[in-house]
């Protein structure tokens, strides 16, 4: 009798045991799918648990999705629909802040703005990234377009970072005035074309598709940093805008409202008339 009450006492601990173990599963699956989703879904989570009555996602937070947005006047559409804009707009923000942030960890720099030689901004829609070629760690081997180590291993990073959130890339080559190279035909136009087409060798060397290089430009001592002198150091540098969406790079040619028919065509064109040339400032696209 007594070996019957003991039995009963302690037949339920297993399941006590077994709920805990499906709670620890749960959670356990719970971090593994959040951390393998995108920066800005985790960013998303992170802020729904620090605030879950003013979080991003509580518009999906029922079985069923709700559109709050959905009302029966105009103006509470539109309102709704710039709440919308203006959250996602501060959800990318915050996105491409982290990522700036992660950029600057991984390259052990310092918070001095006097001499660090790599500047990040948060721009609208990606980063502006700018590569300064100091004295202290110099960007490139004297007036040349070869990259020194440092230069290797901050291309290197950037690259990864480009690859893994797909940005587009533009890259801009930039020097000081008044440059003295100790090559026949051959000054700061080139060397600022050379620089930023190096960049663009590196990343794709290393990580960046190239298709996601949108233009290479050099513009010599043309764009001077703000508030800097034109003969100051600080112009040598080589700036990186990331962008989030690809730009159009060529404009769509307009439809034709009405097709002329060959005969009259051809009866209408003059013999004499001379063959189409090409002209002198056309732009012609170099191949990079």
């Amino acid at each position: 009798m007594a070996r019957k009450k003991a039995a009963a006492h302690h037949g339920g601990a297993w399941k006590v045991a077994y709920a805990d173990f499906v709670t620890a599963m749960m959670a356990l699956f719970m971090v593994l799918w959040i951390s393998a989703q995108s920066p800005a879904i985790v960013i998303a989570t992170s802020r729904y648990f620090q605030d879950p009555f003013n979080s991003p996602l509580k518009q999906s937070s029922g079985v069923m999705p709700m559109n709050s947005n959905k009302t029966s006047s105009s103006s509470g559409s539109s309102n709704g629909t710039e709440k919308e804009n203006d959250r996602n707009k501060q959800l990318q923000l915050t996105f491409l802040s982290s990522v700036a942030a992660d950029f600057y960890r991984l390259l052990h720099l310092d918070d001095n703005p006097t001499s660090k030689p790599v500047d990040v901004q948060v721009t609208t829609d990606g980063l502006r990234v700018t590569l300064f070629d100091r004295n202290l760690r110099p960007l490139f081997v004297n007036d040349t377009a070869e990259f020194t180590e440092w230069g290797n291993f901050i291309l290197q990073s950037l690259a990864w970072t480009i690859d893994r959130h797909k940005f587009n890339v533009i890259i801009d080559g930039h020097t000081k005035s008044n440059v003295t190279l100790n090559r026949e035909n051959y000054g700061a136009w080139e060397l600022s074309a050379d620089r930023a087409n190096a960049a663009r060798r590196v990343l794709v060397h290393h990580a960046v598709e190239p298709a996601q290089i949108e233009r290479v430009t050099g513009y010599a001592d043309t764009k001077p940093l703000q508030g800097e002198p034109r003969d100051s150091d600080s112009n040598h540098r080589v700036t990186l805008s990331l962008s989030m969406s690809a730009k159009p790079r060529f404009k769509e040619s307009k439809p034709v409202e009405k097709a002329i028919p060959l005969s009259t065509a051809s009866e209408e064109k003059p013999q004499s008339q001379a063959p189409f040339v090409q002209p002198a400032s056309a732009v012609v696209k170099p191949s990079l």
